[in-house]
């Protein structure tokens, strides 16, 4: 497990298998909807995890986690299902509206477990 003091919790999301990768799916952590994605490079060689805020405020709805992931430049990002805008998944940047970015979390694969900071 990653150490970070300033995180006082990781909690532990769903086993990493339960992510299709370069897809996302919702968590309910600490009563807030999360967005959680497994992402692999394309030569498949490298698996990561990263969380954001599920909430789009462009669309005003919860829909992030279902959206498509790929990448603008060296950023990978998630294209939002209903107006398209784009979230950075490291920072929770709206590139289009940074006015509406979201929240990032800290995430990781532990023995096969995803770990979300919160």
């Amino acid at each position: 497990m990653h150490s970070d003091r300033q995180i006082e919790h990781w909690i532990e999301v769903c086993d990493i298998a339960d992510i299709v990768p370069n897809t996302g799916v919702c968590a309910l952590i600490n009563g807030e909807q999360i967005a959680v994605f497994h992402v692999v490079d394309a030569n498949q060689e490298e698996t990561r995890v990263f969380a954001i805020g599920n909430y789009d405020p462009n669309a005003d709805a919860s829909v992030l986690s279902r959206g498509l992931v790929g990448s603008i430049g060296e950023r990978i990002v998630v294209a939002s299902p209903i107006y398209k805008q784009h979230f950075d998944l490291q920072t929770g940047e709206c590139i289009e509206a940074p006015e509406h970015s979201v929240s990032a979390y800290p995430a990781c694969i532990d023995h096969g477990k995803v770990w979300v900071g919160a």
